[in-house]
């Protein structure tokens, strides 16, 4: 796999994974010291929502800081603008309902690159996706294959709160329709919080042709509704 495919995969695992607050309603009341952070309901998406995720890179050891924001959300579509604080890092992701992801850069999901969930999660569940990966700038077109599975409950404590999250484990196989030789696969752990309809730890290993590409794990330091 090459490493802007590579890099393309990463960042939209880095993108990916529910009750919502009634319309009008006063925000939670702040923490008192010592206690734990009051959960903001996020269950339907809303433009102005948004998470933000310290990145760290296991191998070098650096961290940047990723937010995501929804743009817009129609009943098919949820549209989030990533921004990494690097350059010109910001781009448009394009996800269904159930945040599998369908078009970031130039490259587009057909249908879907299947790094969401799918309800009813339960422990036990699980789910495959097969896909293409097509890159509209320089035409290569990658064969996706995923599997994933809800291997248990637990809760996490991050910086934005503690919350009660599935996790769910997933492999990623690729390979180049042009050069079959041209293989690469990606190991994640997701833990998902439905309260806030997203993800709050997400761990990932990514190799092309049996190489170590890029190994991370990213936690949520705040996230919320627009005011």
């Amino acid at each position: 796999m090459s490493r802007c495919a590579a890099v393309a995969t990463i960042c939209l695992l880095a993108s990916v994974p529910w009750a919502r607050a009634a319309e009008g309603g006063a925000p939670p009341a702040p923490a008192k010291p010592g206690e734990a952070k009051p959960i903001i309901s996020m269950e339907e998406p809303m433009p102005g929502d948004f998470w933000a995720y310290d990145v760290r890179d296991e191998i070098g050891g650096t961290s940047t800081v990723r937010r995501f924001v929804v743009t817009d959300v129609t009943p098919g579509e949820i549209r989030i603008q990533l921004a990494t604080g690097v350059g010109n890092g910001d781009r448009l992701n394009v996800y269904d309902r159930s945040w599998n992801l369908k078009s970031t850069g130039p490259w587009k999901y057909q249908p879907i690159d299947g790094s969401g969930i799918r309800t009813p999660l339960k422990v036990g569940s699980a789910w495959s996706v097969t896909a293409d990966d097509v890159n509209s700038q320089n035409g290569s077109i990658f064969r996706r294959s995923v599997n994933s599975k809800v291997t248990g409950q637990e809760t996490i404590t991050t910086k934005a709160g503690t919350f009660d999250t599935f996790k769910i484990e997933t492999v990623v196989s690729r390979q180049s329709t042009n050069d079959p030789s041209n293989k690469g696969e990606i190991t994640a752990q997701t833990w998902y919080a439905p309260a806030i309809d997203h993800w709050v730890k997400r761990s990932f290993v990514s190799r092309a042709n049996n190489h170590l590409v890029n190994s991370s794990t990213s936690e949520l330091v705040e996230y919320g509704r627009k005011k």
